[in-house]
């Protein structure tokens, strides 16, 4: 199911200028050890002979022990499962056979995260570093990148921790590109060089965060620049290196060069099919649409918040910008001689409907989902009121299928079946 409003389908891409700045940033700082990716980061393979007897953790005999190895597998995979609980227990008798195993404490650090235990997960973790006398002598980046966002109160020990992090990254790349003709898997290239990208990417983030001092600082802006350049060394058309150069030519007060950055950003991936790999993560694409409604070019973002409702129209975020876009759209039109959307034939009644059917549904979203994001709900809130005010009225739920939602299915000859939608 996708939605289609009435406004979204007659919107043809004019470009105006409007900005978001005051709102809310262009981008917020991605998270690099997050859930998601707790299996690329920690998996280890099972020996090829492990029996599954090992990997239950059961034992009869001194021959039937589960081996570190295994224990260490069978934790992760539970981890995957997110039964915390259980973890805990594989992750403790790892810990009994091998106190100072490095895999399992990591493990213990990310199921402290999970489970809340926050400063737990931090002392767990300040344990695989130096000058830790218990740091493994070759310390992974994974620990550095966990420590560095639990650092958000102090931004110079965050830096430190993701250029310890990308020290060790870029000398693996570099000893992968020396290995001349080795059997070296292109895919693990990719993923190291992509770890390198987003490393650097949060640097810039922390330099150009205004809740910290950072920004004020003179060496900030060559600093950033010095960061993304080597961003796009590593990765030349990487999306999110490309918005992050968008958002600093914005801070510099340079739009068309921002422009350029989010249109190659955008042109990289906007044709391939929603599930292709190659297609950004949810989260970098409503980065994306952030970017386009503060250069004002509101078709683009329009497609790209349709292509991630058609993945998750429970996404609070993108309807939340689809109803700004809209809101946005309409007060252009409300301020034309005319009273449309120069260039589209749109009144800014219908503009400001769609805005306001937009901005209910993020509202129940948000309400539904007990979203974390205060923010949104209370510029939700003063957008509803402001609209409200001018005497636009949500459309009766009786009536939002005309200008709401379509079935991708639609021409499927079986009309004995109807899909309703709540």
């Amino acid at each position: 199911m996708i939605r289609s409003s009435r406004s979204t389908q007659r919107l043809t891409g004019t470009i105006f200028r409007h900005s978001i700045t005051s709102r809310k940033r262009s981008i917020l700082p991605q998270k690099i050890m997050g859930r998601t990716r707790t299996k690329s980061k920690l998996q280890r393979q099972v020996p090829p002979k492990t029996s599954a007897t090992e990997s239950s953790g059961s034992s009869s005999s001194p021959s039937t022990t589960p081996s570190i190895s295994a224990l260490i597998s069978k934790a992760q995979s539970i981890i995957e499962q997110c039964d915390y609980d259980l973890a805990s227990q594989f992750i403790r008798r790892i810990l009994q056979k091998s106190p100072k195993n490095a895999e399992a404490r990591e493990m213990l650090g990310v199921v402290q995260l999970e489970t809340g235990l926050v400063q737990e997960a931090r002392e767990t973790f300040e344990t695989l570093v130096p000058p830790h006398p218990d740091a493994p002598s070759t310390p992974k980046y994974t620990s550095h990148l966990h420590l560095a966002q639990l650092s958000d109160e102090d931004p110079h020990l965050a830096l430190r921790h993701y250029q310890s992090a990308l020290d060790i990254l870029t000398a693996q790349n570099k000893g992968k590109e020396r290995a001349v003709g080795s059997n070296s898997d292109p895919d693990l290239d990719a993923d190291v060089k992509g770890t390198i990208v987003r490393v650097l990417i949060s640097m810039v983030e922390i330099w150009m965060d205004p809740s910290y001092d950072l920004c004020f600082d003179p060496a900030a802006e060559q600093t950033c620049e010095r960061l993304i350049r080597l961003a796009l060394e590593t990765d030349e058309n990487n999306v999110e290196a490309l918005q992050t150069l968008a958002s600093v030519r914005l801070s510099q007060q340079r739009p068309d060069e921002a422009r350029e950055c989010v249109e190659r950003a955008w042109n990289g991936w906007k044709d391939l099919d929603l599930d292709d790999p190659k297609v950004p993560s949810i989260p970098a694409r409503l980065s994306l649409v952030k970017l386009f409604l503060e250069l004002s070019l509101f078709n683009p973002a329009l497609i790209t918040l349709q292509g991630i409702m058609a993945s998750d129209d429970q996404e609070v975020e993108a309807w939340y910008l689809e109803g700004w876009a809209f809101y946005l759209m309409a007060e252009l039109a409300h301020d034309s001689p005319n009273g449309k959307l120069e260039g589209e034939g749109l009144t800014w009644e219908e503009l400001a409907k769609d805005a306001r059917d937009c901005l209910e549904t993020c509202k129940n979203l948000h309400v539904a989902q007990e979203h974390a994001d205060g923010p949104i709900l209370e510029h939700v809130n003063e957008l509803i009121g402001s609209l409200e005010a001018k005497g636009v009225r949500p459309t009766p739920d009786d009536e939002r299928d005309d200008g709401g939602w379509e079935d991708v299915e639609a021409d499927s000859e079986d009309d004995d079946e109807d899909v309703e939608m709540s």
